[in-house]
């Protein structure tokens, strides 16, 4: 295997020194590092080692994950030095004495705090509260606290950034959820909303991405609560159209839903037809997670939904390519 590991390294460093341009190197960011990469691959089949190869190879994909970022980036930063060189020998000569441009228009929010602003202030007129929580955060409020096993794959380090031990960039805005029960008993009707942190790198996922999330927990609390908010957030955020749920799993509710809103799909004739798009995942909070933050289950139900943010911009504003959130490319923003 570790033949093998040095083969791939060999082979991307060739081709990421020769990439001719970013798209390429997108390509091989996709192809090497991606969810489907193979470096990903070969992590995914230490499980199938003893510990003591496990150990050896974990650590030699760990370097070569790394060497291949700062190869990636080495490289981009070349490329853009390279096309500013180009940019500036076919230009002609500045004058430095003439005076500047003034600078017209106003600036505006970025898309996703746009999104943000509005679904709180939506939530906000039927009672909810924000709260907020770490991005840096402990294994007990990401993962234990909500009833997600030792054994769940999301704890695995390929898919979650650990920092040190126990201590790793929260995977989802849940934590705050259970901070949030373990400071205030109930009555609680909380939104939160944040950045959260999984490995993960293509044209529909980043490594750093945004997700909402709610939160309603009292004495009788029913699954038709947590569609009537549903309904109304979407109402607010795209107009009245249907939604639909599916019967999911989440370790930390139960039971579980994805959820789908009716949208148009434009055909590539110019015509429309109704399709479904998922935008979530929501349900009944599992009896396991209150009894972690000392609420009886008994007494008390309540429900959870969560988003990501990203996507319910892309759909709003029709972008297709997530990466176009983090890129700072001044035409884009200037739509907004």
């Amino acid at each position: 295997m570790i033949d093998h590991i040095q083969r791939i390294r060999d082979e991307a460093e060739g081709k990421i020194s020769s990439a001719p341009n970013s798209d390429e190197l997108d390509r091989l960011r996709v192809h090497y590092l991606g969810k489907k990469g193979l470096v990903t691959s070969l992590l995914h089949q230490l499980r199938d080692l003893s510990p003591e190869k496990r150990r050896e190879m974990g650590a030699a994909l760990n370097r070569i994950k790394n060497e291949f970022e700062d190869a990636l980036s080495s490289r981009s930063d070349q490329l853009e030095h390279e096309k500013i060189q180009k940019e500036l020998e076919g230009s002609k000569p500045i004058d430095l004495t003439l005076p500047g441009t003034m600078v017209s228009g106003v600036g505006s929010f970025h898309p996703i705090n746009k999104i943000i602003e509005e679904a709180s202030e939506c939530l906000k007129r039927i009672g909810f509260s924000i709260a907020q929580g770490p991005e840096i955060e402990h294994e007990f409020y990401n993962f234990e606290a909500l009833n997600t096993p030792q054994d769940h794959p999301a704890r695995d380090m390929q898919d979650t950034f650990y920092v040190n031990g126990p201590i790793l960039l929260r995977s989802h805005t849940s934590s705050v959820q259970i901070r949030a029960m373990k400071k205030k008993k109930p009555p609680l009707q909380i939104i939160t909303y944040g950045k959260v942190y999984r490995s993960d790198y293509d044209q529909t996922h980043t490594p750093m991405f945004h997700q909402l999330e709610g939160l309603m927990v009292d004495k009788v609390i029913s699954f038709a609560d947590l569609k009537g908010v549903l309904y109304y957030l979407i109402k607010n955020t795209f107009g009245a159209r249907p939604l639909r749920f599916r019967p999911s799993y989440f370790p930390f509710t139960e039971p579980s839903a994805e959820i789908d809103m009716q949208w148009k799909r434009r055909l590539p004739n110019g015509k429309t037809e109704n399709t479904w798009m998922e935008i979530g995942g929501c349900g009944m909070v599992h009896p396991n997670v209150l009894k972690a933050v000392n609420i009886d289950p008994e007494t008390h139900t309540g429900f959870a939904f969560g988003m990501g943010i990203e996507r319910i911009a892309m759909l709003k504003y029709g972008i297709d390519d997530l990466r176009s959130f983090f890129e700072n490319d001044q035409r884009m923003l200037e739509q907004f």
